[in-house]
């Protein structure tokens, strides 16, 4: 009788021990996130990429050519989440080839409001070379939205004789510029 009562107070202490083990009044998991770096830039809308700015002969004699009215048709679009904390990034832009005698500008307006996170500041306007320049800086995580009409709204105009163009080296010539955006991390 004593060895079925210690072997009951054995099994009840080892059953309660094994319960209380097991749940308590608290629990916790764990739950694996994973966020990538972006670095995305995008020029829209795709449609109308490719721009024409052709330059108008004068009527009259003694008068200069008449350069094309500003594009202001397309809209730089970027995401970007940033390798570490506290990094930002910017947009360099250049050209692949210059023009003789004359300058290509590009100035980007402020970013349009959509989208979300800290969106960069523009730089203005730039005379672009065939070297990278910032043309928005300071970009914190953030996305601008797609499409036309979000993003930083982006205006092209052709300048002769003023800045480093020179209406001496100007000559009759179809040219072809491509124009290279990119998003790189500071």
């Amino acid at each position: 009788m004593k060895t079925i009562k210690l072997l009951t107070a054995i099994l009840l202490a080892i059953t309660s021990g094994t319960v209380q083990a097991q749940d308590d009044d608290q629990d916790a998991h764990t739950i694996g996130i994973t966020i990538p770096t972006v670095l995305l830039v995008d020029i829209e809308p795709s449609a109308a990429k490719n721009i024409t700015m052709d330059f108008t002969a004068p009527a009259e004699a003694g008068n200069p050519i008449t350069p094309p009215t500003d594009n202001a048709n397309l809209w730089l679009n970027y995401s970007y989440i940033p390798s570490a904390s506290g990094e930002t990034a910017r947009v360099d832009v250049k050209i692949d080839a210059l023009v003789a005698g004359l300058d290509i500008n590009l100035s980007a307006a402020a970013d349009a409001g959509n989208g979300g996170g800290t969106k960069g500041l523009s730089a203005g306007t730039i005379t672009l070379t065939s070297t990278d320049q910032s043309i928005i800086t300071a970009i914190g995580a953030s996305y601008t939205n797609t499409g036309a009409n979000n993003g930083h709204n982006l205006t092209y105009s052709l300048d002769v004789d003023s800045g480093t163009s020179n209406y001496a080296n100007l000559f009759a010539d179809t040219n072809n510029v491509t124009v290279t955006y990119t998003i790189v991390e500071n």
